[in-house]
């Protein structure tokens, strides 16, 4: 089978772990076994996010700047760009540990968006330090970023606008023929947007990682599209009367609400891929990703009707 993987923030660092290269190094590890375990048997491109790791680089960017005043924070497309690179090191190299026959390439790839995009009008994504209020405004009279409270502080806040196409598609292709696990889109794809002549420019946003992973599926014919996360789909999570999915529908899923800042997204995206008719989506934990891959673990989605419970 050929199958994308849209690998969630667990997979690079636990709830409450600082971010650390050696705390990475270790969960890349783990991530690395769980992947390398199908990779013969299938056709593999990994998506990762990298959120904490941008975030991480602004505040780095921001504290440079104080130091020294004149040297301009890097861009958002460019620090994207920079942790694609630094996470697919660490994966390409612990996959390789783990099986020295895997063909593994990591391609830092574009994500196409629009300027259309209604997400422009209206920033609402979180991203980097926190500020005080007076300090916020201070930047914003002073630049074109925009902030808004988050909690007892202010952070800046980007556009999310949706994936409209992946720049290096044929890239992924050509490396996916020559039997390469090939780990792209990091993060969602740094984000650019193109002019009448096809004249391509970084943007200051954040592309959700999973729409592009679903939009990556679609584009090269995936037979399974997985996201790996903290586990399975429930009904009712964290309630007495909570049921673990096995399969499920969009039709089935549509019935539930599930929170916009956690699994919804998620759902939304399998669900688009299933209603796209190429092939089935899953929902479960990295370390049951073999089990996934038969149908023995996490939560299933194909077309139909319902939802099994296990």
């Amino acid at each position: 089978m050929r199958i994308v993987l849209a690998l969630g923030g667990n997979a690079l660092l636990a709830r409450g772990q600082a971010l650390t290269a050696e705390n990475q190094r270790e969960n890349i590890k783990k991530a690395a076994a769980s992947i390398a375990a199908i990779a013969k048997e299938h056709e593999i491109v990994v998506v990762h996010g990298n959120g904490p790791q941008v975030g991480l680089l602004m505040e780095q960017n921001s504290a440079y700047q104080e130091y020294s005043p004149e040297t301009t924070p890097y861009p958002m497309d460019v620090l994207g760009s920079q942790t694609c690179g630094m996470v697919g090191y660490m994966l390409q190299q612990e996959l390789r540990n783990v099986d020295r026959e895997l063909a593994i390439a990591t391609l830092v790839t574009q994500t196409e968006v629009s300027k259309e995009d209604p997400a422009f009008a209206n920033p609402t994504k979180f991203v980097g330090p926190v500020y005080t209020e007076e300090r916020a405004k201070e930047i914003m009279a002073s630049s074109d970023m925009m902030f808004k409270a988050d909690g007892d502080y202010f952070r800046r806040v980007v556009p999310s606008p949706k994936p409209k196409d992946i720049v290096e598609l044929q890239q992924v292709e050509t490396l996916l023929k020559a039997s390469n696990l090939v780990i792209a889109c990091g993060g969602g794809g740094v984000p650019v947007c193109f002019d009448d002549n096809r004249i391509g420019t970084g943007v200051e946003c954040v592309i959700d990682k999973d729409l592009t992973a679903e939009l990556l599926a679609e584009k090269i014919n995936a037979d399974l599209f997985i996201i790996l996360t903290d586990g399975s789909v429930y009904r009712n999570f964290g309630k007495e009367d909570q049921a673990e999915m096995k399969q499920a529908t969009p039709a089935g899923l549509a019935e539930f609400n599930f929170p916009a800042g956690s699994m919804g997204p998620k759902i939304d995206a399998v669900c688009q891929f299933v209603n796209s008719g190429r092939g089935n989506a899953a929902i479960g934990s990295l370390f049951d990703l073999d089990r996934i891959t038969r149908n023995e673990a996490g939560t299933l989605i194909t077309q139909g009707e319902g939802i099994v419970y296990y």
